[in-house]
C-alpha cells in the first residue's frame, strides 16, 4: 500500500473541500492510505518535514509537468520512497526557504490557488496518476 502523507499550513475551513478530497481518498482506499497534517507556523512545519524521508514540496517555481508526466514521476518517487511519499504545501507567504533549498520541488499550476484549494488538486492528481500506472480509464 502506498502512504501519502500531506503537510500544510492551516487547516481546511470550505466542507466542501473535505468532501470533495473524500471522494478520492474513498476511490483509492486499500491501495493508498492519505494523512493530512496542518501546522500552525513555518517552524512546526519545517519540524513535521524533517521527520519524513521522501518529500515533494509545492511550490510555484517547482517543475511544472502534464498529467503523464506527472504520474511517471509519482510512480518514480514511490518506488525511491519505499512507497512513503510526503507532499509539503506552505501557506500564504510560500514555504520555509530551507525547505525549499533541501527537497525537490513540484509546481501544479502557474496560477495562484489557496493552500486550501491546491490540496484538492493535489489529491486529484494523485489519483489520476495511480489510474494512469494503473491502466485505470479514467485519464482522458
Amino acid at each position: 500500500m502506498i502512504k501519502i502523507k500531506i503537510l500544510s499550513i492551516g487547516k481546511t475551513k470550505e466542507s466542501w473541500l473535505d468532501t470533495a478530497m473524500g471522494e478520492y481518498f474513498k476511490r483509492l482506499k486499500g491501495q493508498v492510505e492519505f494523512e493530512c497534517q496542518w501546522a500552525k507556523s513555518d517552524e512546526q512545519l519545517i519540524q513535521l518535514v524533517e521527520k519524513e524521508s521522501s518529500v515533494i514540496c509545492l511550490d510555484p517555481a517547482g517543475k511544472e509537468m502534464d498529467s503523464p508526466e506527472f504520474s511517471t514521476f509519482f510512480e518514480k518517487k514511490v518506488e525511491e520512497g519505499g512507497a512513503r511519499l510526503t507532499f509539503v504545501i506552505g501557506g500564504a507567504e510560500g514555504l520555509p526557504r530551507s525547505l525549499k533549498d533541501k527537497f525537490s520541488l513540484l509546481s501544479l499550476s502557474r496560477l495562484t490557488f489557496t493552500h486550501q484549494l491546491i490540496r484538492l488538486v493535489l489529491v486529484e492528481q494523485i489519483y489520476r496518476a495511480f489510474t494512469l500506472m494503473k491502466g485505470i480509464p479514467y485519464h482522458k
